[in-house]
Order: C-alpha cells, then structure tokens, then sequence
C-alpha cells in the first residue's frame, strides 16, 4: 500500500491520539506568550519529544493553523529541524510558516538564510503578503542592505495590490530611516 504525502491522507495513515506529552506540549506553546517562555518550553518540552511525538505535535499546530509557534524558537537549530520535519513529512509550509522562518534567521542576524527562506517560499508556490514584506523590509533596512532593499521592493510589485501605497505606509511606520523609496 502506498502512503500518499498530502495532509488528508495522511491524518486517516495517523489517526492515532495524541500522547499526552504531544498535548502538552501543544498546550504549552499555546500559552507561551514571549520570547522567554518559547525558549523554555522548547528547553524543557519539545526537545524532549520523541520524534513520533514531535511530528504529532506539528501537525496538531497545522491543524489549528498554529504552526508558526513552533518555528519561534530562539534556538535556530530547533527550528530548522522542525521545519526540515514538516517538508519530509509531506507537509506544506504555508506564506506565515515561511514569514515565521524568515523573521527567526533575521533575530539571529542570518541575512543570507532569511533571503534564501524567501526565495524558497516563492519556489514552494506560497505567496509572501504585506507581513513576510514589511519583516523583510525593516530588517534590511536596519542591516543597511540597500540593494537587497530594492530587490525586495521589486517583488512588492509582483505580489501587493497597490504597492505603492504599501511602500508608504512601510515608510511611514518606519520613518527614522529614508532608504524606502518608491520604486
């Protein structure tokens, strides 16, 4: 019998429970509201996850469109295996996992990765929104990352409605710096 890679399938190959380590550690991200809180139950929760358990855990995330709090991990290592688990299990990355992965790489400091996560996304057929390009956009212009700036802004063109107007209000909300103009 094959196994197909699509969500639906594979929920009836899975139908198992959860365990109540999976549970809780749903329940836990859940409730961890600041950056200090994920960090700890990642410390003292995920890590200790089996990996039956884990992937349990994401797709319980995925299936109350939560995913993206087990990407906002401090520790990137944690947070690139559990994307890489996502992909090898056949399931998708949506525009707001992708935006969550981009805005890890850039708390880090990791330009080069977040642009790669961008460029991914892209290649995965997901659609950045306003939110993966306001992320973009402000951590590259506190980088000073002009030409990367400009590239960004081009693809507003392809992506907003109105991006112009996008553009300003980005301008607006971030004004202390003029590197935003229109394109």
């Amino acid at each position: 019998m094959r196994v197909e890679k699509d969500w639906t399938k594979k929920t009836m190959w899975r139908s198992r429970v959860l365990s109540p380590e999976a549970i809780q550690a749903v329940q836990s991200l859940k409730l961890a509201k600041s950056p200090g809180k994920l960090a700890e139950v990642f410390a003292n929760r995920i890590s200790r996850l089996m990996k039956a358990d884990l992937l349990d855990t994401l797709y319980e995330l995925q299936r109350q469109n939560e995913v993206e709090l087990a990407l906002q991990s401090s520790n990137i290592e944690m947070a690139e295996q559990l994307f890489g688990e996502l992909e090898k299990e056949g399931l998708r990355p949506d525009t707001r996992t992708y935006t969550e992965m981009i805005g890890a790489y850039f708390r880090i400091k990791m330009i080069e990765k977040a642009m790669e996560s961008n460029e991914s996304m892209k290649g995965s057929g997901c659609v950045p929104d306003k939110l993966t390009f306001r992320i973009l956009i402000k951590n590259l212009e506190k980088t000073g990352k002009k030409e990367l700036i400009a590239t960004v802004k081009k693809d507003c063109l392809s992506y907003i409605k109105y991006p112009e107007k996008f553009l300003e209000e980005v301008e607006k909300t971030y004004p202390k710096r003029r590197l935003l103009n229109v394109v």
